[in-house]
């Protein structure tokens, strides 16, 4: 059995992190118990919505059955905390995401909470929850929303306890929402960082884990490994040192305790595995630990924004050359990208920018169609829209049904809701 402390930077609940997420469970032994912790996004009013698709991504993406511990609020002592206490207790696998991290850290702080996700054989921590994982948390509503001073808030200081690396973990690193404006840095932006840097105890290590990335710390085998599209940056006094996905680091020990701080971040060096510096990068050597070294899944778009424009760059291609059969193939996979992505917990217009062009790609196709009868080339993609809609339904996502309506309207399709199901027709 193999103790791992996993670091996500983003897309904990995306197509871009299946393949770590199911190497993680395979690290567990038969059996073995997973909880989702829902804390960090507890005071949202669509919390529950949250848990569904979270459970639903694991179990229909990673092929693994999660149980949501709720603590939305320290639970007062009765038997509903102590049921929280015992599921937790009783797992092997724990995993908590986005939300606030200040929110996550009032419900956690001074309860037995922190001692038991340390004893988890794998933690998986993302977005928010990881800004809690070090000695200081970044307040980012506090700061980014509401205007709030740069400042720190305590941390739970669980990755010294765990590797004996005194830490700060930044996720969302490479944050480039902002546009014009600096977004870097879990939306702090490097004016922000730099001053909150100067306030840091001087051996404290500044984590950075870029969006769809996952650090993954082996404990047994003392290996920090960095996997997924993006990259891993270890920072100290304002010198920031990059390690690309497949790098493997070490974790100090007992012998070379400190070597993380300045050969690491300093100089930028790997261990070898005969215990010799060697060069940074994934060919410089490192012990490697159950991680294997390899980004993240092949072919797999970044974000719902890339799969989208993929996918309507296929469409634009199939379309100029009068491809009918290549047009629905780059709608159909542009509907089963929104599909996959549908768990994404990360606020962006990526959704509707998605819709959108799924909605103009409907209309280009009906052009394409011509004054023949459609209804034979149509009917995959109508009833693909159709089943999307049901989905959407089904998990009382109004705005996504009325949308994929909206769009099949635009097409001339009209859809009309029966006590047998959804019945269409073509009205040009």
């Amino acid at each position: 059995m193999t103790k791992l402390l996993v670091i996500m930077g983003s897309g904990e609940t995306t197509p871009t992190m299946i393949k770590p997420h199911r190497l993680f469970f395979a690290a567990l032994r038969d059996g073995a118990r997973a909880a989702l912790l829902d804390t960090p996004y507890g005071f949202q009013l669509n919390a529950d919505e949250i848990s569904a698709r979270a459970v639903g991504y694991f179990a229909q993406s990673v092929g693994r059955d999660v149980d949501v511990v709720s603590w939305r609020r320290s639970p007062a002592p009765g038997l509903d905390r102590e049921r929280a206490l015992a599921v937790l207790r009783g797992a092997s696998w724990i995993f908590a995401g986005p939300g606030s991290p200040t929110y996550a850290l009032r419900q956690w702080r001074d309860t037995e909470l922190p001692s038991l996700l340390v004893q988890a054989d794998v933690l998986v921590f993302a977005s928010a929850a990881a800004l809690t994982l070090g000695s200081h948390t970044i307040p980012v509503y506090e700061i980014y929303k509401a205007g709030a001073e740069p400042h720190w808030e305590p941390g739970l200081n669980l990755f010294e306890q765990l590797t004996g690396v005194p830490a700060v973990v930044i996720p969302h690193y490479d944050n480039a929402e902002g546009g014009h404006h600096d977004t870097r840095f879990c939306y702090l932006g490097e004016p922000r960082l730099a001053h909150l840097e100067r306030e840091l105890p001087d051996d404290t290590v500044i984590i950075g884990v870029d969006e769809h990335t996952a650090l993954v710390c082996d404990l047994d085998a003392r290996t920090a490994t960095v996997l997924g599209n993006g990259t891993v940056t270890l920072r100290r006094h304002g010198r920031s040192t990059t390690y690309p996905t497949g790098t493997v680091l070490p974790l100090p020990t007992e012998e070379r305790k400190g070597t993380f701080l300045t050969e690491y971040v300093e100089e930028g060096h790997l261990l070898n595995a005969d215990g010799t510096l060697g060069a940074v990068g994934p060919e410089g050597g490192g012990r490697a630990g159950i991680v294997v070294r390899s980004g993240g899944a092949p072919g797999v778009a970044a974000t719902l924004r890339e799969a989208a424009d993929e996918a309507e760059a296929r469409f634009s291609t199939a379309l100029a050359g009068r491809d009918a059969d290549g047009c629905v193939a780059a709608v159909l996979e542009l509907e089963q990208a929104i599909t996959d992505w549908g768990a994404d917990t990360l606020t962006s217009d990526s959704g509707e920018h998605a819709h959108g062009l799924l909605r103009g790609m409907i209309v280009r196709l009906g052009a394409l169609a011509g004054t023949a009868d459609p209804t034979p080339l149509l009917t995959p993609l109508v009833e693909a829209l159709i089943g999307l809609r049901e989905k959407a339904r089904e998990q009382r996502d109004w705005a996504a049904a009325d949308r994929v309506r909206a769009a099949l309207t635009a097409a001339s399709v009209e859809l009309r809701d029966t006590p047998d199901g959804p019945v269409w027709l073509h009205t040009p």
